[in-house]
């Protein structure tokens, strides 16, 4: 409680609330007639805005309205931020309309606090995000301390802000900017948070107190709504701006799959003009769509999240890295875990490479909102060294050279001379067995796969691949490394593709295999789309490079029992022609205009959507039965957070398990009827 965060409350006594209450969530301060309320949840790193924090909130309300103060100041206690948003796992067991009055008594109280007759004033640092944020919009100010930032994420859990998000972010600030920020789930940090009006001051932490006696005194002006605000209270404006509202969200989020976003824009459209009906639409509307099954399913993606985040724990006593290879995913991986605190050397043979390699890592800094000063202290962390001078320091080499036996070979043989002892090697391949690899690897127990997606600072999950060899002390450390990452790890087993290329490369295959059937690449793409896949397989091959499809799809089909799709004709084709997708700026679509979203009238084939899914359903059936991976929500969250499988159907599992099983066994056996054998069920369909 003393820490840097509350340093200038360090003259006054900060007590919990009411004596009997030891879990009470308020400390309460007081000092030259300024009230301070700092939430601090108990057993919690970060806190959540739980029924109980409202609750407490009530009591020290009407406390503060018997007796007022000459200001307010709410903050957070916790050193890493603000508030988190609410309590995720009190909505499980919440009807309409349990929810609905819960939300009417939270409305209720954070009304009083608008309407406290004293300056109330927000000091956030860190994220305030959900209901943390509406907590802070309903103070009359909010100072962001660097570093703050402000968001709305509740879209990705198919809900839009419930606690008074929607009427009191559209009347503060631009309503079009309010709204985006709520559709989109973005984030808005500290600069922008202070230009766009949610913020009023943006301060460091050691002038918080100057900066609200400034306020308190009527020294800090601010702008009140803008030309742009007062035209979207015409009713025939926010009609014209909300049909285009929903089209573009129509692209990404359809109302079928996804109604939250629509439900804001039409609780918007209908009620912006008047904050008293939008807020009981808002309330109204978030009851419902708690009870939706995309709400459920992308609550159950949430908690997948944390789950993976578990297996993160422990401690990596990796503090020096070195990367071999600075193509594009090792250039990336090693600017990311210097961005993450870790020392780096970038290991090369070609000096062009490396120089590339840290322009990226710069424009790495600048898209994830560092300081210059924070991007100076990443490239001093992260080292170009073509002589491979860190081998010798390094307590983890990561290979992430190209996909080829002999060259790996070559590199253990040299990197096993020059590693210290202990150190563990690991590799990125995607598609090479780990037990082949490890046969010229320095130590082969401390020899693991370290597989990340590309690209590497988007994309959330990692596959750690252990063999039969691997010591589980090392799979571990790993697992822990990818925490301070701040990626997803995964465990699973040496196999042929491990979890996600073997699941992935049977839908891609697939859909080569329909086009030279005839069927169109937009019709392809469209029905996975309409399925809930973000990208179409054609377009996702195209993305990841045809090239790399081809060797991955070539590399399986000698490896498994299972048969696999024939190599597509028109796929080799291409990659021999040198259009291997995204990255020539030509594959099976053109890229030179930006990313193809095809939208295609044509349903094609009557079991075109089976066709595709089924094949990836089935080999994750497949890494089930083989424990390549430990348990189905292991694979679900794999595969949401590598591949983007349609996450408002909670992952292939959770989707074969709400369709059934029996369903699914019998739609393969129809298909290996039709089609062949690569479509036979798996025998785990058929497991009690």
């Amino acid at each position: 409680m003393t820490g840097p965060v509350l340093e200038h409350l360090g003259e006054m006594k900060m007590e919990l609330g009411p004596a009997h209450e030891t879990a009470h969530p308020w400390r309460r301060g007081e000092a030259d007639g300024i009230v301070w309320l700092a939430l601090d949840c108990e057993g919690t790193g970060t806190n959540t805005v739980s029924e109980a924090v409202i609750a407490a909130l009530e009591t020290e309300l009407e406390a503060l309205e018997q007796d007022t103060p000459r200001a307010l100041v709410i903050r957070s206690a916790k050193e890493n931020g603000f508030a988190a948003g609410a309590d995720i796992d009190s909505f499980a067991d919440l009807s309409d309309a349990g929810a609905a009055e819960l939300l009417r008594r939270g409305h209720a109280v954070l009304d009083r606090l608008t309407a406290l007759g004293c300056p109330t004033v927000a000091v956030v640092h860190g994220a305030a995000l959900g209901a943390g944020f509406e907590l802070a919009l309903a103070c009359d100010w909010r100072i962001a301390v660097d570093g703050a930032s402000f968001g709305f994420p509740e879209v990705n859990l198919g809900l839009h802000p419930g606690l008074g998000g929607t009427f009191r972010l559209t009347g503060l600030i631009d309503p079009l900017e309010a709204m985006t920020l709520m559709l989109t789930g973005k984030t808005a940090h500290t600069g922008k948070a202070k230009s766009l009006g949610i913020a009023d001051v943006v301060t460091e932490e050691r002038h918080v107190r100057a900066a609200i006696d400034a306020i308190i005194d009527g020294k800090v002006d601010r702008d009140g709504p803008g030309l742009k605000a007062r035209a979207f209270q015409v009713d025939q404006a926010r009609r014209l701006a909300a049909q285009r509202m929903h089209r573009e969200t129509e692209k990404k989020a359809p109302q079928e799959h996804y109604p939250a976003p629509h439900a804001l824009i039409d609780i918007w459209e209908e009620h912006g003009d008047d904050p008293d009906k939008m807020q009981s639409a808002e309330i109204e509307s978030f009851a419902h769509l708690l009870g939706t099954d995309t709400s459920r399913n992308l609550r159950r993606v949430f908690f997948l999240r944390q789950g993976l985040k578990e297996n993160a724990k422990g401690k990596d006593g990796i503090h020096y890295v070195h990367v071999i290879g600075a193509g594009e995913m090792g250039a990336e991986i090693a600017a990311w875990a210097a961005i993450r605190g870790k020392r780096v050397t970038l290991g090369d043979v070609d000096l062009k490479p490396l120089g590339k390699a840290v322009k990226a890592a710069s424009a790495l800094c600048k898209d994830t909102h560092l300081s210059a000063v924070e991007t100076r202290d990443v490239l001093d962390r992260l080292m170009p060294d073509p002589n491979g001078y860190g081998l010798k320091n390094a307590d983890l080499v990561i290979e992430a050279a190209p996909e080829d036996p002999d060259l790996k070979e070559k590199i253990y043989a040299d990197a096993g001379e020059r590693m210290k002892k202990g150190a563990i090697l690991a590799s990125n391949t995607s598609s090479l067995r780990l037990a082949d690899l490890a046969k010229g690897a320095p130590d082969p127990s401390c020899f693991a796969g370290l597989h990340f997606f590309n690209p590497v600072s988007k994309m959330q999950l990692v596959e750690v691949v252990r063999h039969d060899s691997t010591d589980p002390d090392v799979a571990e450390r790993l697992s822990a490394f990818c925490g301070t990452l701040d990626r997803l790890p995964v465990p699973v087993s040496d196999y042929p593709g491990f979890l996600v290329n073997r699941a992935l490369t049977p839908y891609l295959m697939e859909a080569m295999v329909l086009i030279d059937e005839g069927v169109s690449q937009e019709v392809i793409d469209t029905a996975a789309m309409r399925f809930g896949m973000p990208m179409g397989p054609v377009a996702l091959a195209d993305q990841v490079g045809l090239d790399i499809c081809l060797h991955v799809a070539e590399s399986l089909k000698g490896a498994l029992d299972k048969p696999m799709p024939e190599i597509s004709p028109r796929l080799r084709g291409k990659v021999e022609a040198g259009q291997t997708g995204k990255k020539a700026g030509q594959g099976f679509y053109d890229w030179s205009k930006g990313t193809p979203r095809p939208d295609s009238e044509d349903s094609g084939p009557g079991d075109l959507t089976d066709r595709l899914i089924l094949p990836m359903l089935d080999a994750c059936m497949e890494c089930l039965r083989k424990n390549v991976a430990r348990n189905a929500d292991e694979v679900d969250g794999a595969m949401i957070f590598a591949t983007g499988f349609a996450p408002f159907r909670g992952g292939p599992m959770h989707y074969a398990e709400a369709r059934g099983h029996d369903d699914i066994r019998t739609a393969l056996q129809a298909l290996a009827d039709r089609h062949g054998d690569r479509f036979a069920p798996d025998p785990g369909w058929t497991d009690d």
